[in-house]
């Protein structure tokens, strides 16, 4: 799995760094198909209406096969914001995984049964 973080109007520190990879190792391991996970922690100044308050932003971009899940999370914390944007995209891998495994259950859709009962009306009756 690939993971690239970068910084928007802040610069990324090693403990935003560890922090951002042990929490996305929870995602890992829930789903193990992840291509690459791009994360973008920012400080967002556009709050000074509400009192001057920095709002921290981290989104993140997950990337599988045929899919791409984004998440976003704000706080007044940075590390609270990354615990919230994990948690969500989480939430999201475990829901896609759940969606895929229910379709390998439910097995052929509409036309493969279509096909299967065209074969039995057409097996001659004795």
């Amino acid at each position: 799995m690939n993971v690239s973080i970068s910084g928007h109007h802040i610069s990324i520190t090693d403990a935003m760094n560890t922090a951002v990879h042990e929490k996305l190792t929870k995602v890992e391991r829930h789903f193990d198909q992840i291509q690459s996970i791009q994360v973008i922690l920012s400080l967002d100044n556009s709050g000074a209406s509400d009192g001057g308050k920095k709002s921290h932003k981290a989104e993140a971009i997950l990337r599988v096969s045929g899919q791409e899940m984004f998440v976003q999370a704000f706080d007044d914390d940075m590390y609270k914001a990354i615990n919230e944007m994990a948690d969500k995209l989480d939430r999201q891998v475990r829901k896609y995984k759940t969606r895929q495994e229910r379709k390998k259950v439910r097995g052929p859709g509409r036309d493969a049964r279509y096909e299967e009962t065209m074969v039995a009306d057409a097996a001659p009756i004795i």
